[in-house]
């Protein structure tokens, strides 16, 4: 199966309200395939990008969840919520939030930054026995969620105007941000929650590229905003390989690459000119395809 011209990610910016669900099934509406899947949910509350794969690069999904992530957030001090954001309701919070500093906040808040042991909210997709944690939390289970490490590689304050703080971040994948802010505000003594967030890059992604939901239907916005596989894999390391090399590796089979000084590489995309052929590993100068998208 070659990708082909009906074949290629679409970053779209979501507004808020609907879920990434919605966003999807608008844009296989507009699109005309069933064939459309995202790279990493947003909450109906939060804005921003959102990557959708089209047709056959729905097979690429995975190799774009684990690129990290930028967001811009505000969380207002002095009370918690049960889902962490504006949206639940309060279980806990203080009015301590009312003798803090700009200083004192900013100090508080690089505690967030670094690798960290972080505790999932109780309300979120996460799987925990095969059911997303959302639907348990909404019957009124609370479960006992073990801490997963995250990175934050990097928390600024932007704007403070009590009790609200404006903030940015640059995490890995898996970091909720919902429960950077439910940690503020327990080290600040006062409890926080989320009011708006918005992501604005997706690893390469950004924002400002994305398309709008209303233009999914406009052919020439559309045209402008899609992007190819192998443009969209440039985070990997790329081979080309010469058409007798590439007539193999569409049947799965091993090559050594010569060049490759025995040199090894978890994951790699393969190309014969401008056709992606597959990804695949490199170990001790021989190319095993994993997934081959050509034959």
């Amino acid at each position: 199966m070659k990708i082909a011209d009906g074949d290629f990610l679409l970053p779209v910016d979501k507004p808020v309200g609907p879920t990434s669900h919605d966003v999807v099934g608008m844009a296989r509406r507009a699109l005309g395939t069933r064939r459309v899947g995202h790279t990493g949910t947003l909450d109906p509350f939060a804005s921003g990008l959102l990557v959708l794969c089209v047709g056959r690069a729905t097979r690429l999904a995975e190799y774009f969840t684990g690129l990290d992530k930028r967001y811009e957030a505000v969380a207002k001090l002095g009370a918690e919520t049960d889902t962490l954001d504006l949206e639940g309701d309060v279980v806990s919070g203080d009015d301590g939030w009312r003798g803090l500093d700009r200083a004192t906040i900013e100090s508080v808040a690089q505690t967030q930054v670094g690798q960290l042991d972080q505790v999932p909210p109780q309300f979120s997709a996460k799987r925990v026995d095969g059911e997303r944690m959302h639907r348990r939390a909404r019957r009124g289970e609370e479960i006992h969620l073990a801490p997963a490490r995250v990175s934050v590689y990097a928390l600024t304050v932007r704007d403070v105007a009590l009790p609200d703080v404006r903030f940015s971040v640059h995490c890995s994948t898996g970091t909720y941000v919902r429960a950077i802010a439910r940690d503020l505000g327990r080290a600040l003594g006062c409890g926080a929650h989320l009011t708006a967030l918005r992501r604005t890059a997706v690893g390469r992604f950004h924002v400002d590229a994305a398309l709008p939901v209303q233009k999914l239907a406009d052919e020439d916005a559309l045209a402008g905003a899609r992007i190819g596989p192998s443009e969209a894999l440039g985070h990997l390391p790329t081979v080309p390989v010469d058409p007798e090399m590439a007539a193999r590796i569409r049947n799965g089979q091993r090559v050594r690459i010569e060049a490759s000084g025995g040199t090894s590489e978890a994951l790699v995309t393969v190309t014969c000119g401008t056709d992606l052929l597959a990804m695949a590993e490199i170990d001790d100068g021989v190319l095993r395809p994993r997934k081959v998208f050509a034959a």
